[in-house]
């Protein structure tokens, strides 16, 4: 099956109005490797937005398990994000697990889960942030396991950092990512808090915790980076230091993610991009820090053992998926009758 330009010409339009992170770091690929990782990612943006955008959610998420089985059976939907993903999926013999966790994490979302500790939360991470990560190692053609765990901890990283810039945003929308437990120990009703979100000391040290931890996964991640291919690690290093810098301007917003919305600037993400080319050189002569031998985050291992394996080995996950979708089912299934 053979890309056709106009989809990746659809796809990169996709990606610019849809994440200019993504966009700018994706920039320093070559084009061998930025063409699949435009499919990739443009192909779970639309698949994101289908769940966060539409009111029926679970409808969406049905829609998006059979889109799944098209591009697995060779036969994508007729639509250029399909046809670009299939063909990507084809080429690196893409193991189903991976895009199913990221879908699982979708159906987290349609269920308004919420997250009792942080090690939930990073669970949640796993799949929606991660998940994507380890996709684009697959597409580099790198399939080591300790290389696979740093690419799992950016993803969370880049997760958290998210979820830390959103907290009055997804309040808002009624979604709520903060540990329950972290609401107990501040003294506050999390229910009240979706009702009327209010910057206060305790968001403040709820984002402050959520970077924090962030930070640390985000420096573990550069010894996988180190790993990489010398020609993609520009790419990697500024998507690294591009959603790190997001946690900066959150701090020089005195922490008010409730009112404000940080985001980093042209001036800044071309600044970052000229700093990840010269950390990516220097990592040709440093050797590689030990800490690309870290374990796994527990959370993240299932994402690892099913990368690892060439071939679309699925490990018995598609059972697993499915019973999240009936999960799904139930959920509904209670809302209609409640």
């Amino acid at each position: 099956m053979n890309t056709i330009e106009s989809d990746i010409e659809y796809c990169k339009k996709a990606i610019l109005h849809g994440s200019l992170s993504f966009h700018a770091a994706s920039l320093a690929l070559p084009e061998s490797v930025r063409t699949p990782c435009l499919a990739l990612y443009a192909f779970c943006r639309l698949a994101d937005d289908e769940v966060d955008l539409k009111k029926d959610k679970s409808a969406s998420i049905y829609d998006l398990v059979q889109r799944l089985d098209l591009v697995y059976a060779g036969t994508p939907r007729n639509h250029p994000m399909d046809r670009a993903f299939a063909s990507m999926v084809e080429k690196f013999d893409m193991p189903r697990a991976l895009p199913e966790a990221l879908f699982e994490g979708f159906v987290w979302d349609a269920m308004s889960k919420q997250y009792n500790n942080i090690d939930e939360l990073i669970s949640y991470s796993a799949r929606v942030a991660s998940s994507v990560g380890v996709m684009l190692c697959v597409i580099m053609g790198e399939r080591r396991a300790e290389v696979l765990s740093r690419a799992c901890d950016l993803g969370v990283a880049m997760q958290l950092t998210n979820i830390a810039r959103d907290i009055g945003e997804d309040a808002q929308e009624g979604r709520l990512y903060i540990p329950l437990d972290w609401f107990q120990q501040e003294g506050l009703d999390p229910a009240q808090f979706l009702i009327e979100p209010t910057q206060s000391q305790s968001t403040v040290r709820f984002t402050k915790r959520l970077l924090g931890q962030a930070q640390t996964l985000y420096h573990r991640s550069e010894a996988g980076i180190a790993f990489l291919p010398p020609k993609v690690r520009p790419a990697m290093f500024a998507a690294r230091h591009i959603y790190s810098a997001i946690g900066t301007e959150i701090k020089k917003n005195n922490y008010d993610n409730i009112n404000l919305r940080a985001k980093t600037n042209k001036f800044t993400k071309t600044k970052l991009l000229t700093f990840s080319t010269f950390q990516s050189l220097v990592s040709m002569i440093l050797p590689a820090p030990a800490t690309v031998f870290a374990k796994p985050l527990p959370q993240t291992e299932f994402l690892v053992e099913a990368a690892k394996i060439q071939g679309t080995t699925d490990l018995n996950w598609s059972g697993k998926f499915l019973s999240v979708i009936d999960q799904l089912k139930n959920h509904d299934q209670k809302k209609m009758s409640a």
